[in-house]
């Protein structure tokens, strides 16, 4: 006999996908209106510039894609900075979810700008970014484990 105790390992994270998914939706709303508010601006220019009021402003266009681009750019601006002020976003917060990084430390912007970034298609591919945390051994995200982050239930 060795004297050795088992000690018990500690219990694995739980994935919070159910909490990340009603996040997104919680963080939809805001972010529909800001795109709405990009839109309003982009077909009141494309009018101003001589088009007639019933003409649109196409997706495939080099201004309709600039649109696109425009919207994106404010939503990773969002996230990042929220993410960099506190640890959440607004959708976040009733969740009590926090962004960390993986050793607990506070995350850098290159980590959140990353985080956002992979984040994208892990959502984009039919949300298989996500689903990976029920199989990862820790639990996370392509874009937890790609920025050096994780989400964290804080408690009441």
């Amino acid at each position: 006999m060795t004297g050795t105790t088992d000690t018990p390992a500690p219990p694995r994270p739980k994935p919070l996908l159910l909490l990340r998914l009603l996040t997104l939706f919680y963080d939809l709303w805001p972010m529909l209106a800001v795109w709405m508010l990009i839109s309003a601006l982009f077909n009141a220019g494309y009018y101003l510039a001589g088009h007639g009021e019933r003409e649109i402003l196409e997706t495939g266009s080099p201004l309709g894609v600039l649109l696109w681009l425009c919207c994106l750019l404010a939503t990773g601006a969002y996230a990042v900075a929220s993410w960099a002020r506190g640890g959440q976003t607004l959708g976040m917060r009733p969740w009590r979810l926090r962004v960390t990084g993986i050793d607990g430390a506070t995350p850098t912007r290159t980590q959140l700008l990353r985080r956002f970034l992979v984040g994208i298609p892990s959502l984009l591919l039919g949300g298989m970014g996500f689903w990976w945390a029920w199989i990862d051994r820790d639990r996370l995200t392509w874009h937890d484990r790609a920025s050096g982050t994780r989400m964290v239930r804080v408690e009441k």
